[in-house]
């Protein structure tokens, strides 16, 4: 285990790096002047080359790629242009509203979708396809509703209408109870998507395995459905679920952007809207860095899982 993990860690530090570099080059080959976009009409000749200097951006690329890279990595992500706060300030500040909705989402998700999806296959493998077929039926209608759509009805209904929840306001992390109440509709939206999902692979996933000797084995034991069916038929079909789950958090942090922005949270979604919207340069580029080395650890950690549930997986 402790040498899969060591080859996992350096794998992920040259996953890391790659993506650094690729989000590094790939805003450097926008078309364009960053800074003239930024400034707008504000600012003209000497000042925006006393300002691209500041920035670094007069010097050679391999130079600006090469100091970018000894900031990263003492986490000196640099200040806005706009606003000249620190960007890790305001990354920490955000962090516990998209970590709230992020894993709120996960809870929920997995608590309806893994029951869903194993009682479905059990309906299925019994020969009882009008559960399976309703389950399925409604698991494939939720994924086919856009988290941006199933976002403003969820606001139509359940704020403007009924008042159950806010729809704006402040929010921080030291008051739960208005955190709770700001982050149900969210939570809520992203987690339709991922539950149709998480559920279809469930059901697959399990299905499979209730045909296996094993399963037949324990029944003959006489041990009841509910025991063979969620201790022996979906702890063997674990490996897929988990894939699912590390990929659905993956997706959350782009759903996440959307909800966020449509339901006014200050989380790092609305960090990178924000700074898309004012232009600023090195905000963008430094969020999408954080977006996907949170990415990269979530990879991470779930090839670390497998090796819980299946011991023969090998690097």
């Amino acid at each position: 285990m402790l040498t899969y993990s060591f080859k996992r860690v350096v794998q992920l530090l040259v996953t890391v790096l790659g993506v650094v570099t690729l989000v590094f080059f790939t805003m450097r080959l926008i078309p364009g002047d960053p800074i003239s976009a930024m400034a707008g009409d504000n600012l003209s000749g000497a000042a925006l080359d006393r300002m691209r200097s500041q920035m670094g951006l007069n010097d050679p690329l391999l130079v600006q790629y090469l100091a970018y890279l000894a900031r990263l990595a003492v986490l000196d992500f640099g200040n806005t242009v706009t606003t000249k706060l620190p960007i890790i300030d305001l990354i920490v500040g955000a962090l516990p509203i998209t970590v709230s909705i992020a894993v709120g989402t996960i809870i929920l998700t997995v608590a309806i979708a893994i029951p869903l999806g194993t009682l479905a296959a059990y309906m299925a493998h019994k020969g009882n396809r009008v559960l399976d077929n309703v389950i399925t039926g409604v698991a494939m209608v939720l994924d086919l509703m856009p988290p941006f759509w199933t976002s403003l009805v969820c606001l139509l209904i359940f704020s403007l209408t009924l008042g159950w929840f806010p729809a704006s306001g402040t929010v921080t992390i030291d008051d739960p109870v208005t955190l709770l109440r700001r982050v149900a509709l969210p939570v809520l939206v992203l987690s339709m998507a991922q539950v149709a999902t998480l559920a279809r692979i469930t059901r697959t996933a399990v299905l499979e395995v209730l045909n296996e000797d094993y399963v037949r084995t324990a029944r003959s034991m006489g041990w009841s459905e509910l025991r063979v069916l969620f201790r022996h038929a979906l702890k063997n079909s674990a490996l897929p679920i988990v894939t699912v789950i590390g990929l659905s958090f993956g997706n959350l942090l782009n759903g996440t952007v959307i909800v966020e922005f449509i339901f006014t949270l200050p989380g790092i979604g609305n960090l990178l809207v924000g700074g898309m919207n004012s232009r600023d340069y090195q905000m963008v580029q430094t969020l999408i860095v954080f977006y996907a080395m949170i990415f990269v650890v979530i990879n991470f950690a779930t090839d670390l899982i497998y090796r819980v549930f299946d011991p023969r997986v090998q690097f």
